[in-house]
């Protein structure tokens, strides 16, 4: 079994190539345009939604099968051609140039995989069975989703007013220390859960700091 390393990548900006057009090419286009990366699709079709992307021009389509040197400048590849000599292709072009290649139709090919995904607000939990099954992944990441509510959106927004009013009032080390270890005995999440949280400004988060602020 490959031994994955879990990351956290900032692609805002980057360029993806994206070899294919079909549903899987679609559902790696739609989470990659969510985390602000800038798609280009190789295929000589798109599905409905993919067509409806080019046409806003929110990805390139280049209108033709992959060729090689497709791959040339990308920051990640993705083969998602329903075509397994053309993944396997463009997936051994990426790997001689020294991209990160993820490979739809046989992930040993490539060198990274996608996991299942829940998001909640600042909150990421990615799932991955390491290529046992994306159903089994997507079975545990709804699993996840019923535990991990949609509380924990308002809830870490809260956590990152407070930390940056902490760190923006305070200078002492300790007093941060003991301030955030207090702020993390605060029944918060509960709250958002019983509908009985009233909602902190700036101005209430000051007022705390300095009540809380003395041994």
């Amino acid at each position: 079994m490959a031994g994955y390393l879990p990351v956290m990548l900032d692609v805002s900006g980057q360029k993806i190539v994206v070899i294919g057009g079909g549903t899987v090419a679609e559902r790696k286009v739609q989470s990659l345009l969510e985390a602000g990366a800038v798609v280009t699709v190789i295929s000589p079709g798109l599905t409905a939604v993919l067509s409806g992307l080019a046409g806003e021009g929110r990805i390139q389509w280049i209108s033709r099968a992959y060729e090689s040197g497709d791959v040339r400048g990308a920051f990640l590849v993705y083969a998602a051609s329903s075509d397994h000599a053309v993944n396997e292709a463009a997936a051994a072009e990426a790997k001689a140039l020294g991209l990160p290649v993820n490979v739809a139709s046989h992930a040993e090919a490539g060198n990274f995989i996608t996991p299942g995904v829940l998001r909640r607000g600042r909150l990421t939990v990615a799932v991955s069975t390491s290529g046992a099954g994306p159903s089994a992944a997507a079975e545990i990441t709804a699993q996840l989703a019923e535990v991990l509510g949609e509380e924990y959106e308002p809830y870490l927004d809260f956590l990152h007013m407070m930390r940056s009013e902490i760190k923006r009032q305070e200078a002492s080390a300790e007093v941060r220390r003991r301030l955030l270890h207090r702020l993390g005995q605060l029944d918060v999440l509960n709250q958002l859960r019983q509908g009985t949280f009233i909602q902190w400004t700036p101005e209430t988060a000051r007022a705390w700091i300095t009540a809380n602020r003395e041994e």
